[in-house]
């Protein structure tokens, strides 16, 4: 059953990629998905998340108790003896005429103790016998195992430290990613729209090399009719050769950019892409001007809230450094056990038992180690919200700028709809008076040379107002929204 679903799957890939290759034709919103599912860039942004995310839970684990289990064998060579030989020890005996216990030393018959001359030390007339061998202990094989409770109580706030850090980097690697995804989107547009300018533009050179052959056609008439000379039609011939050079180049620089937006897209850099914007209507009027604050451009763009958070997180290291100058507190539980053991006297076997207690650690002299960490933490935290007024400011100048050349796009635009009916109305008028005998071959070509430029240049105003409108979202934080 699964290799008929994995069959199924390939058949269905393996027909959308003959689909593209053949005659797809595709919108920017398709290029735009298909490349933000299959560019690697936002592939590791999505890994940098989920790390980011498992981090942050990794952190709040330092607010449960940890259990931990510690063993350990030990082979020692030599047994232990508590005694270097048997041990005498004196005894005592009650008496019952003073109501206490006396020791049973040698005395002399008149009740004088005798004192042993080499020592200096009372003769004992009994001992208690301790031999050497019943305090000598086997200690060849010692196994050994524990298992604690942690609780901390009161870490000096660096244990919410590191969660609030943990937090801000999620915070970031969201920002970055979403700062990525625009990038995409941003690299997608410019290189659709020039795939669709190159296609304006092959249409444009294939028109001009029509225009000419047929000038070439009528010259070529009247040289025969005796009305041109040889030199027009070589004129024309010139001509005519530019502009098939122009018309293949204009052809490998299509299919070239066609490749790379179906890199981006993540499709076979063969595929076809029929681009719905190809070959349409006016590209230029569908733009809409753009109102903005500045505020609200702040708060959208990816890059200030990378900076913001990161703001924050040093805030947080703030904390953590101002952590390890205060108390600690924690409570512990232990179950700790041995073999041999020594509960209950020397046993050859597993005992152990139960214990609690808490610990407190105060740190008291580091010759201002923890201090100067503070404050080298809060001087990076002053660069950071310095840097974020510097960023402000250039944004606010990039907005400017991006604002001002959309306008001039659209200026530009107007101009070059303007100077097109011109030259439109120049070569009609250049054709007649051709005909008419009143104008050169040189005036029509010159005149179709500036019909040529016209609408290269409206070709140029089209896409020149898409890649402003778009870069200008990206930089009001509106791409993609």
């Amino acid at each position: 059953m699964k290799n008929c679903l994995y069959a199924g799957a390939i058949t269905a890939a393996l027909a959308m990629t003959a689909t593209f290759t053949a005659h797809a034709q595709v919108s920017i919103d398709s290029c735009r998905n298909m490349a933000l599912r299959n560019n690697k860039i936002l592939k590791m942004a999505d890994e940098a998340v989920k790390g980011a995310g498992y981090e942050r839970k990794s952190a709040f684990a330092a607010y449960l108790p940890g259990i931990d289990f510690t063993g350990g064998y030990t082979y020692n060579q030599r047994q232990i003896a508590l005694l270097g030989e048997d041990a005498k020890l004196p005894t005592m005996s009650f008496d019952p005429a003073t109501q206490t216990f006396k020791y049973n030393i040698l005395t002399t018959p008149d009740g004088t103790p005798v004192t042993d001359p080499s020592t200096g030390g009372y003769i004992p007339t009994e001992v208690a016998l301790i031999p050497k061998e019943a305090m000598t202990f086997d200690v060849h094989n010692v196994f050994a195992g524990a298992f604690t409770l942690t609780q901390p109580i009161f870490m000096g706030g660096m244990i919410k430290a590191m969660n609030d850090i943990t937090k801000y980097a999620e915070n970031i690697a969201v920002a970055t990613k979403n700062a990525a995804v625009q990038d995409v989107i941003l690299g997608v547009d410019q290189a659709y729209w020039g795939v669709v300018s190159l296609g304006e533009k092959k249409r444009l050179a294939e028109s001009f090399v029509n225009l000419v052959d047929s000038l070439r056609f009528n010259v070529n008439a009247m040289l025969e009719q005796g009305i041109a000379t040889r030199s027009d039609l070589l004129t024309v011939d010139v001509k005519l050769n530019e502009a098939k050079v122009m018309l293949t180049k204009v052809d490998n620089g299509l299919t070239l950019s066609r490749m790379a937006l179906a890199q981006i897209c993540g499709l076979p850099v063969d595929s076809r892409l029929q681009l719905a914007d190809e070959g349409g209507a006016d590209i230029a009027t569908t733009v809409a001007p753009h109102s903005y604050n500045m505020e609200d451009v702040y708060a959208r763009r990816n890059d200030l809230e990378v900076v913001r958070q990161s703001i924050n997180m040093l805030g947080s290291r703030e904390k953590l450094a101002m952590g390890a100058m205060l108390p600690k507190v924690a409570a512990f539980g232990m179950y700790e056990f041995s073999n041999p053991n020594v509960i209950n006297g020397f046993e050859k076997k597993f005992g152990g038992g139960f214990s609690v207690g808490a610990t407190i650690t105060i740190p008291l002299w580091h010759w201002g180690q923890h201090y100067n960490h503070y404050r080298a933490t809060k001087a990076t935290t002053n660069a950071q919200r310095l840097m974020l007024e510097d960023l402000e400011e250039k944004i606010n100048l990039q907005v400017s700028q991006a604002t001002f050349s959309f306008n001039e796009a659209l200026k530009t635009y107007n101009t070059a709809c303007s100077n097109m009916q011109s030259a439109e109305e120049n070569l009609r008028s250049a054709q007649l008076a051709y005909r008419e005998g009143l104008m050169t071959t040189d005036d029509v070509i010159a005149a179709q040379t500036a019909w040529l430029a016209a609408n290269s240049e409206k070709i140029d105003a089209q896409i020149a107002i898409r890649l402003c409108d778009v870069y200008l979202s990206k930089v009001l934080g509106t791409l993609g929204e």
